[in-house]
Formats: C-alpha cells, sequence, structure tokens
C-alpha cells in the first residue's frame, strides 16, 4: 500500500518558493564572498612576502659588486671590539653578512615579513624576530599539499593554531654561502576569514528564519482575498445568488479575477433567474390546455358522447388546445436547440423581395380580420436560411395580429439603405411603453397579461420574441423598436445585403 503525500497549501508552498530563493541568493552571494576574500587576503600575504624575497635579492646582488668601503657600516653594538667579546664567549658566532644592514637601510624588508640567515654549517647569524618559532620547526611543519587558497610558489606550515607562509633561498655572497629564511605569518588572516565565515553562516541562518516567517505572513495576506473568494462562493447557494466578492481597493490581477468572479456571478444569477420564470411560465402554458384537454375528456366520459353537439364542441376544442400545445412544444424546441447550438441553419442567397411579395397574401389568408399592405418592397439579395427569415417575419406579423384591434392595417416595408435592407412591420395598436422595448424579447415576457385577450387576437406563448431575437442574432440583423402607447409600434429588421460582397 503506497502512501499519497497530500500536496502542500498554497500559502506554505509560496513561502518555501520564497525561503529557497533567499537561500539560493544567500549561499551564492556568502560563497563568492568568502572566496573572493579568501583569495585576495591570502594573494595580499603572499604578495608582501614575494616582494620581500625579490628586493633582498637585488640588495645582495648590488652590495656584492661594490668594495668593501662602500658597504654600509656596523650598528655601534656590533663594532670590532663587540665582535671580538662575542668570539671569545663562542667560538663559533660570527656577526651577519655586511647586506643585511643594506636591507633594512633600503627598506627590503616589507613589516611583517621575518628575515632569518644561517651560514653553511646551518647557525643562524641574523634574526629579526627572535620571538618567532625557530625556522627549523617552522620548516619541519610545512604541509605535503598546499591549501587551495594558498600561493603555489610558496609553502606553508601549520603549527598549532599558527599559520606561516614560508619560503628558503641560498644565495652566494661575496665567496660566503648563505641561506635567506622568509617567514610570513597569516594567522590573524585566517583568524579573520573563519570570523567572517562564521559571520555568514549565522546572518544567513538567521536571514532565512525571518524570510521563512515573514514570507509566511507576506503569502497569507497576500491569499486574504483569495480566501474570501473562497468563503463566499461556499456560502452562495441556489436560492440565494445575489452574494458578492468585496472587490479589494488595489487596482492588481486579483481585482480584475474578484470583478471577473462578480460578473459570472451576475450571469448566473440572471439565468438561474430566467430558467425559473421559464419553467414556471412553460408549466403555466402547458397546465392550461391539459387542463382543458383533462375537462373535455371527463364530460365525453360521463355523458357528453351521447349528444352529437357536444361531442364536436369537445372535439374541435380539444384539437385547438392540443394545436396550441404543440405549437408551444415545438417553440421550447426551437430555443433547447438553439441554446445547445444544435439549431441548423442553411444559409444561402435568396431574394428578400421575393419573401416580402409573398408576405400580404399569405397574412391575409391567416388573418383574414385585418389589412396588410406591402407599402415598399426595394430589391435586395440577403445570405440567409429562407425557412428561420420567414419564421422570423411571421412572428412579427403575429405579434402585429394580436395587439392591434380587428379591421386595423398592418403595414409591411423593405427600404434600401447603403449595405442593409431596412425592414418594418408596423401595427396600430396598444403600443408598448419605452422601458418594456428590451423586455418584449425576453422568454415568456408579456408587457399586459391581459392584452391577448382584449384584443380578441390570437393567444400567444412568449416565445416568439425571443425566437425571433435569436434568428436575428444568428444572421448578423440589428433589431429596433418604435412604439408609442395608444398608437401603435413599428420593429425595424436592419438585414445586411450580399450583392457587393464576394
Amino acid at each position: 500500500m503506497s502512501l499519497k503525500i497530500k500536496p502542500l497549501r498554497i500559502s506554505l508552498r509560496l513561502t518555501l518558493l520564497y525561503a529557497s530563493i533567499l537561500v539560493t541568493i544567500l549561499f551564492v552571494t556568502s560563497t563568492f564572498t568568502v572566496i573572493g576574500l579568501y583569495f585576495s587576503v591570502y594573494h595580499q600575504a603572499g604578495v608582501e612576502l614575494r616582494d620581500t624575497i625579490r628586493m633582498t635579492m637585488e640588495v645582495v646582488e648590488q652590495t656584492d659588486k661594490v668594495p668593501e668601503e662602500e658597504l654600509p657600516p656596523r650598528t655601534s653594538e656590533q663594532n670590532e671590539e663587540y665582535i671580538k667579546k662575542r668570539q671569545a664567549q663562542d667560538p663559533e658566532w660570527e656577526p651577519p653578512p655586511r647586506f643585511a644592514m643594506a636591507l633594512f637601510r633600503r627598506g627590503a624588508i616589507i613589516p611583517g615579513v621575518v628575515l632569518r640567515i644561517t651560514n653553511e654549517n646551518g647557525r643562524v647569524i641574523f634574526d629579526n624576530a627572535e620571538l618567532y618559532p625557530s625556522f627549523t620547526d617552522v620548516e619541519g611543519a610545512v604541509v605535503k599539499d598546499n591549501p587551495v587558497w594558498a600561493n603555489d610558489e610558496l609553502e606553508v606550515s601549520i603549527m598549532d593554531n599558527f599559520h606561516f607562509y614560508f619560503k628558503e633561498v641560498p644565495v652566494h655572497w661575496r665567496g660566503r654561502d648563505y641561506t635567506l629564511h622568509f617567514m610570513r605569518m597569516i594567522t590573524a588572516e585566517r583568524q579573520f576569514m573563519n570570523i567572517l565565515a562564521n559571520g555568514f553562516f549565522l546572518s544567513n541562518f538567521f536571514g532565512i528564519l525571518v524570510a521563512l516567517v515573514a514570507g509566511y505572513f507576506a503569502s497569507r495576506k497576500t491569499l486574504n482575498p483569495i480566501r474570501t473568494i473562497n468563503q463566499t462562493a461556499q456560502d452562495i447557494e441556489v436560492n440565494d445568488l445575489s452574494r458578492r466578492v468585496p472587490v479589494p481597493e488595489a487596482d492588481d490581477e486579483l481585482k480584475q479575477l474578484v470583478e471577473t468572479i462578480n460578473r459570472m456571478l451576475d450571469r448566473l444569477e440572471a439565468g438561474f433567474k430566467q430558467q425559473q420564470r421559464f419553467v414556471s411560465d412553460a408549466s403555466h402554458e402547458l397546465r392550461t390546455p391539459v387542463t382543458v384537454i383533462l375537462g373535455y375528456a371527463d364530460m365525453l366520459s360521463r355523458w357528453g358522447k351521447d349528444d352529437p353537439e357536444a361531442l364536436n364542441e369537445a372535439v374541435n376544442d380539444i384539437r385547438m388546445e392540443a394545436t396550441d400545445m404543440r405549437g408551444l412544444i415545438e417553440r421550447l424546441l426551437f430555443l433547447a436547440r438553439a441554446d445547445m447550438k444544435r439549431q441548423v441553419l442553411n444559409k444561402e442567397r435568396i431574394s428578400l423581395d421575393e419573401i416580402m411579395e409573398s408576405l400580404p397574401k399569405k397574412a391575409e389568408m391567416i388573418f383574414p380580420e385585418h389589412h396588410f399592405k406591402l407599402n415598399r418592397n426595394d430589391a435586395g439579395v440577403i445570405f440567409a436560411d429562407a425557412v428561420t427569415i420567414r419564421q422570423m417575419l411571421r412572428i412579427f406579423i403575429e405579434n402585429a395580429v394580436k395587439y392591434s384591434p380587428a379591421g386595423t392595417d398592418i403595414e409591411l416595408a423593405s427600404e434600401r439603405k447603403g449595405d442593409f435592407l431596412d425592414v418594418t412591420v408596423a401595427d396600430h395598436g396598444i403600443g408598448i411603453a419605452p422601458e418594456n422595448h428590451k423586455k418584449v424579447f425576453e422568454r415568456f415576457f408579456r408587457v399586459d397579461s391581459s392584452r391577448t385577450s382584449s384584443a380578441g387576437g390570437v393567444s400567444g406563448t412568449g416565445l416568439g420574441m425571443a425566437i425571433a431575437q435569436w434568428i436575428a442574432d444568428a444572421h448578423d440583423i440589428k433589431l429596433s423598436i418604435e412604439s408609442e402607447l395608444g398608437k401603435g409600434t413599428t420593429i425595424h429588421m436592419l438585414i445586411p445585403t450580399v450583392e457587393n460582397k464576394a
């Protein structure tokens, strides 16, 4: 059985990301700083020792060629009387060579560098730092392989906590052989580098701790709006879609996200309310014909089938209600297919003027109580589905008939306006209030629930205008309404033509 590791929280992942970036930066910076200082400090110590050796050899060569009387005089402590006295006490003792005096007078020995001179017998005859360890001890502590930071031209000697650069140089001066032992203590540099490295380690350690704590709180604060979004989304229920996520003041990506979510919630709320209204209205519309059919069926089952007149009336009414119900179902299916983008349109080039020419005659056959006039019919070719274009025009004609008194005129027209045809259907009916011009295209919307019956016309489902709007959108047709209460309504359809298009 394998253990599944639970993913880390975003705030913790952000904290670890910030900390890892900081750790990388601190590690790289500290490493290069320490390495750079190592080479710089030890390089400087090596330069001082090499310069001392170079200047010493120059002085030795120069003094080897000059006459004895031109050599620098001995110090007062090393006059002839002092030399005789010391040699009487120690026959092997000898004074330092005269070039040793020249080294200090010419500044060849850089401060910090120790010089010891031994003769052919290995006896120390000059030492400018007697408190330093003996050169034999230093020489015995020379490491076999130099550290990476050391100068390859010099040897490194390590004695307990002391570190030295060490170099032996043999010289021949005025017929005698000497060995020059140069030393440069680098203990202070090493201690400084150790302190520096420890300081970097401690500062990096505490810096990482501070970064972890600060990054954790910063990430939590940054993610607070997202928590608010999450909490609001959890609190929103189907029965209450009115809640919205508070918009942050900062103009950043989170504000854009919140505004997008709120717009989505607006659309969800509007869609849900429309769906509720749709279901309610559809149920209501279907309940009426079903109730009528059931009423007549009950009547026929009890006594109506024995009365020819009642039977004939019931059959006619049942047929009428069933026809209305079929029309409602067909329109519901049309909108359902449209919503699912399954409504098929067979677009082709058609002459709109031919369709307009046939409308008045067909309309008068269906609605003989109204008069239909085609006031203008400009020629024009459109790219459209002929069936749905006729359906859209029929819907507007039916609405004009429903909401205008019998005997009034329904006026049709098609006028060319540039690359468009402005098709109008005008009635002289009850009109529509300005605030309802856009609402008439909503599903099941009726400006006045009693206006159908008052008009004495055809009953409606409240779906026709929604279907007409969908057909118009599918053909890039712009719909607009001109209406005045008590005087009538004109529907404008601005339809693009294709005569001048390839």
